[in-house]
């Protein structure tokens, strides 16, 4: 949540200072870059330490809510006595506040902080974080933001939306007079260069948008989180969408999960898009339909392991963050993925205690 200094440097590793970096290159191209995040959580009436005291056990855990909230006002109504307080705090920390609604799993919710420059609205993230699980502890209840809290419960995503704007007139560079196939929408080619660089770079870090073991377990639970790496106009089953029109133009990426450093991911996508545009990589056609059906698309990675193996051996990943930064998440994904490799679970006691 802050900058991190050695003897006066920015450490190079520390995802604040990957993400400076990567907004410093826009700068120099005189664009400035506007986001969103849309982050979703469960709210259990367990407190923290009580949660862990039953080992995170489903049927010790009581949700705040029955059935599934989503637009729904009653039951969103019997959770707004902790909502409320969540958009109160968050705005007296000069964090504002869009809207929140109920999703689409009980006790499931989407809270929404207003888009500003791409660094802010990564700090206003970390501090939304933070906030809720603060006030969620002084509560006696708890907050997960895990990317899939059990196996039959829905996932929680942090889709992002990004533009970029012109620094001379405060314009959205993505609009223009070439035609979206499929809509009536018009861009310009820089939205179909930053796009086309963002899909074909989501292998070399997807780290970075579903770093832990767990976020694999979101894709592919909903059509809403697809496994195939595909762009559509306003279709909620691709893992990237065209929204929005005019001033208000923007892509949003649906594959980060809610456990998602925003930092990182960030940065991940800057880099990507960035590179679509140096390059000018063509955009694929978009896709119409459920992409959870189209198994001619490239796929995501599907585990951890396999997403660090693409990470540490990217050539692109190395040019944009230096063999430092690599190494140094690389190291940290594989501690992860040893540490679960040894663990024995519950699924496992559960398939084998008696039948093995």
């Amino acid at each position: 949540m802050c900058d991190i200094y050695e003897h006066h440097v920015l450490v190079p590793f520390a995802p604040r200072t990957i993400l400076r970096r990567q907004i410093d290159a826009v700068s120099n191209l005189s664009y400035k870059i506007f986001s969103a995040s849309e982050l979703e959580y469960f709210t259990y009436e367990n407190s923290y330490r009580d949660a862990c005291a039953v080992t995170y056990q489903q049927s010790k855990l009581k949700l705040v809510g029955d059935y599934p909230a989503d637009y729904h006002l009653l039951q969103t109504a019997r959770e707004e006595k902790y909502t409320s307080l969540f958009r109160q705090h968050l705005k007296a920390s000069g964090v504002p506040i869009e809207n929140s609604k109920g999703e689409y799993g009980p006790s499931q919710h989407e809270l929404n902080v207003k888009f500003t420059d791409l660094l802010s609205m990564a700090d206003r993230h970390m501090i939304y974080k933070q906030c809720l699980k603060e006030i969620a502890d002084q509560l006696g209840i708890s907050i997960t933001f895990m990317a899939k809290p059990f196996t039959n419960v829905a996932s929680s995503g942090c889709h992002l939306h990004l533009s970029i704007t012109n620094i001379a007139d405060g314009t959205n560079a993505f609009t223009g007079d070439e035609d979206i196939t499929g809509s009536d929408v018009k861009c310009s080619s820089l939205l179909k260069h930053f796009l086309a660089g963002w899909m074909k770079y989501v292998p070399d870090m997807m780290v970075f948008y579903a770093p832990t073991i767990n976020s694999y377990k979101r894709f592919g639970s909903s059509p809403c989180a697809s496994t195939r790496i595909a762009w559509s106009y306003d279709n909620r089953t691709s893992s990237f969408r065209v929204v929005g029109q005019d001033q208000s133009l923007r892509i949003e990426c649906r594959i980060p999960g809610a456990d998602c450093n925003i930092y990182l991911a960030f940065a991940a996508a800057l880099a990507s898009g960035l590179q679509g545009i140096k390059d000018k990589l063509p955009l694929p056609p978009m896709y119409v339909g459920n992409t959870s059906e189209a198994h001619d698309l490239p796929q995501l990675p599907q585990t951890l392991k396999e997403a660090l193996h693409i990470f540490e051996n990217s050539a692109f990943a190395r040019q944009a963050f230096g063999d430092d930064v690599v190494n140094h998440y690389a190291t940290f994904y594989r501690t992860e993925q040893a540490l679960y490799d040894k663990s024995v679970t519950d699924w496992e006691r559960c398939r084998y205690f008696e039948q093995i």
